[in-house]
């Protein structure tokens, strides 16, 4: 009696190598994107916000190129200037330390538009990896290592005491 063998019903090598990797990939917690998102996406802003500083005053400089290049519709260039050097120090600093993280995003996502719409529409592959960064924090939070998630987990185990 003759007797046929099975074929080999295990996918082919390479196949497995990209199951096997694509598996790994999904392994990467969001805790650690969140701190290398937050971490990144501060530094952007925060040295943009050093450029514009002169000592602890906005610099001449930063408000001439809001007067001349810049050219923001609305507002003020003096103005302008200050709320920008403010914005890029205060909600960096938020985001480090992972407090008011959603929505110290969301400025900074409002701030990365005005940027590309007004002042540098070319630059929109730069805008965009910023802006992936600060919906990555707005949709997904600052992860375990926040002041958020502490305050989160207070009010939490409060709440389910009854306190």
């Amino acid at each position: 009696m003759k007797t046929e063998t099975m074929p080999d019903l295990a996918p082919p090598l390479p196949q497995r190598l990209l199951e096997q990797a694509i598996q790994a990939l999904e392994r990467i917690p969001n805790d650690l994107i969140a701190v290398i998102a937050r971490l990144s996406i501060a530094g952007v802003f925060w040295r943009s916000g050093e450029t514009k500083l002169d000592g602890w005053s906005v610099s001449d400089n930063a408000v001439y190129l809001f007067e001349n290049e810049y050219r923001l519709p609305l507002i003020d260039p003096w103005l302008a200037a200050h709320l920008a050097a403010f914005a890029e120090h205060f909600f960096p600093v938020l985001l480090v330390i992972g407090l008011a993280s959603r929505f110290s995003a969301l400025a900074l996502l409002a701030m990365t538009l005005v940027i590309e719409i007004f002042v540098y529409p070319d630059a929109w592959p730069t805008h965009g990896t910023w802006a992936v960064c600060l919906l990555f924090i707005a949709a997904r939070g600052p992860g375990l290592l926040s002041i958020d998630a502490v305050i989160a987990r207070q009010t939490y185990t409060r709440h389910r005491s009854g306190g």
